[in-house]
Parts: structure tokens; sequence; C-alpha cells
């Protein structure tokens, strides 16, 4: 895909349309976007990345995977943002510490290393943009901790549903990637399901799970008032 088609695209996002005419320039040279219509890892930990990964559309996970195998997911990485743990390794060069995986239907900005170090210098809406992707990392990676030491897998699931789901109530997701997601196995996220289906809080599809009735599955998660509003 061409350099003027990428920043089309990226000039939806807002921190792209305050660039100045020079670092557009910079970006349509150099920028490659990449379109991912299904999940798929694109760094592995240990690999040396290209440069800045900057979300136009979809989502990125970022996981860690234990020494028996078992992944989990450490954040997500939205429309807009940037994946900081790139921005570290482009900077210092280091290697990736952990993997990244692709939603369906992701499109994902690739900014050759060097271009986003000039723009960082120049530009400041870049500076912003790896500032405040420095602050969602602490606080996403301070809310996961947070959930594993203070709520028991059957909360955390629900509260990751409730949060996941889009329209009409609807996580499009695989007891297996549910698994990945919170760090343990697909038959134990089956049978917490179950327990789930039978009092009627959800109802699960062929790689969907459907919300029922939001405010009990709230206050299974432990949320204030059983409340799904709060969320």
């Amino acid at each position: 895909m061409s350099g003027a088609k990428s920043m089309n695209e990226l000039r939806t996002l807002g921190v792209f349309r305050e660039l100045s005419a020079t670092g557009r320039q910079m970006l349509e040279c150099g920028m490659q976007l990449n379109r991912f219509d299904e999940l798929k890892t694109i760094i592995n930990k240990g690999n040396s990345v290209a440069g800045a990964y900057v979300v136009v559309r979809g989502r990125l996970r970022v996981y860690s995977i234990s020494p028996g195998g078992n992944e989990a997911t450490l954040y997500f990485i939205n429309p807009g943002e940037v994946c900081i743990l790139a921005l570290n390794c482009i900077f210092n060069n280091l290697q990736y510490p952990a993997w990244v995986q692709t939603e369906p239907d992701t499109c994902v900005g690739v900014i050759p290393a060097l271009t986003y170090r000039t723009l960082f210098q120049t530009e400041p809406s870049i500076q912003n943009l790896t500032v405040h992707a420095l602050s969602v990392l602490v606080f996403r990676l301070m809310e996961e901790l947070e959930e594993v030491h203070a709520l028991n897998l059957n909360e955390r699931l629900a509260k990751f549903i409730l949060m996941r789901s889009e329209g009409e109530g609807r996580l499009r997701m695989t007891q297996s990637e549910l698994a990945a997601h919170l760090g343990t196995t697909r038959e134990v996220i089956a049978k917490l399901l179950r327990k789930m289906v039978a009092a009627k809080s959800i109802r699960t599809l062929r790689g969907a799970i459907v919300v029922e009735k939001p405010d009990v599955l709230a206050k299974l998660a432990g949320l204030r008032g059983g409340s799904a509003s709060s969320l």
C-alpha cells in the first residue's frame, strides 16, 4: 500500500492530523500500513522490531507465555495508540520482551525507527502520543495486577465478558482465546461458562458469548451495586 493511502487512514486519528507538513511528508515516505483479517502473532519475544506500531483500526493484544505454555494477556493497544514496548526497543536497541497478536480486522501502521525518533524530536503531537502510551501502559499493567490479586478467576471472567462484549452484548471469542487472555486452560473456562449459562446470565454460541443478564454478570464480577453501567 502506498504512503499516500496510508496517510489517508492515519488522518482519521487526531494525533496525525496535528502533524506539520514536513512531518506528514516523512510519514508518507516511510510508513507501511498492514491489514490483518484474522488472529495473527506479529511479534514474538526476542524479536527485533522495525519501528513504532500504531493501531489504526482493531486492536493488538500484548501477552506473555509461562514456562508451562499458558498465555496471559498483559494489556491491549487500541486505535490511536502506539505500542510503548516497541518504542522502548527502537529508542534503546532492545529486543521485544513479549508477544503481540492482532485481532480480526485490524490495521496497524509501522513507522520506521529513524522516522519516529526524528518526529519525536520535532513534533509535539508525537511527543504527546509517546507520553500517553507510557501512562496508559503503567495504568493497564497496574489494573491487571490488581485484578489478579483481588479477584478470583470466576470474577475476572465475568468482568472480561462485560468489558469486551460489543453490540447486542456479544463477545466474539472462543473458549481457548478466553483461556489465553486469562492465563488458564480451556477446560477451566468451559466449566465456569457452563455455570454462567445455568444461571442464565449468558448463552454460548459457536465462537461467541452473548450476555443475557448484564446485571447478574456484573454482580458476579464484584462491580459496585451489581450494575454493568459502571463499566
